[in-house]
């Protein structure tokens, strides 16, 4: 079976004092090969604890993990992760970080060398291939990020906030990109965002998580990242669906933040 299963994944953090946090509850998933799956909630739903256990940076306490018919039992380069910070190698050129996956497989030179260069063809990095990452600005270092991560060619891209680093113009110009190599590529992608705007944007699935303990609140189906692969992002975001789903969304994840913040005044 071609795609990411996740079974009544639940993750709980024993405490040393004796108690525990109950990070995740039972959240279960099906996400076919070749989905761009967006995912937000209010601050302490879990949406990074469920990314690294995708990752197989955390093994969950109960639940089960599927990609392609196997089960997930720690990291693989069959999933690979974008961080908020790029995570690069700064003694290192933009083109071997590029190439560093493929040469820790013992890729040979001229296929490295030739992946590295059609990826920073793709992500617009060709004239800065030769610079140290320092020389960089953040969009261009989380372009050689994303590049870096497609040359390992995993089956599946997780990205945990990305963009959020990045200036209001750099960020759009960058979801643009986004959209472009997931349609390109044919990779599944999982996103983790805050922004209700860029979920929307960029899922074709939106989960909206719940806090205590994380579970998924409620899933949509959208149209808009299908539509931002052909229109300018600005122009999909007038849609009228778009501004109703961000009303209702940013109402939802509010309320949630209002509950939190009274459980914390009667627990005080």
């Amino acid at each position: 079976m071609s795609g990411l299963t996740l079974e009544s994944i639940s993750m709980r953090f024993d405490l040393p004092n004796g108690s525990h946090v109950q990070a995740l509850k039972d959240v279960s998933l099906d996400l076919r090969s070749g989905e761009m799956l967006s995912v937000l909630g209010p601050s302490g739903c879990g949406k990074t604890t469920l990314l690294n256990i995708v990752a197989g940076f955390l093994a969950p306490t109960e639940g089960r993990m599927v990609l392609n018919g196997h089960d997930i039992a720690g990291p693989d380069a069959e999933r690979g992760m974008v961080f908020q910070q790029g995570a690069l190698f700064e003694w290192m050129s933009v083109r071997e970080n590029v190439e560093f996956g493929p040469r820790m497989r013992g890729a040979p030179r001229a296929d490295r060398r030739a992946t590295a260069d059609r990826l920073l063809e793709s992500t617009g990095l060709k004239d800065f291939k030769d610079k140290a990452i320092y020389e960089l600005s953040g969009g261009m270092q989380q372009r050689v990020a994303l590049a870096r991560c497609l040359a390992n060619d995993p089956d599946v891209i997780l990205m945990d906030e990305p963009l959020g680093a990045l200036d209001a113009l750099t960020r759009e110009k960058m979801q643009g990109l986004v959209l472009r190599l997931w349609k390109e590529t044919g990779k599944t992608i999982v996103l983790i965002t805050h922004s209700v705007e860029e979920a929307l944007l960029l899922g074709e699935r939106l989960l909206v998580m719940a806090p205590r303990p994380g579970r998924i609140h409620r899933e949509y189906r959208l149209p808009f990242a299908g539509m931002g692969v052909e229109q300018d992002l600005r122009e999909v975001k007038k849609h009228p669906e778009f501004a109703e789903r961000r009303e209702e969304i940013l109402s939802m994840i509010w309320d949630m933040e209002e509950e939190i913040m009274g459980h914390g005044e009667d627990a005080a």
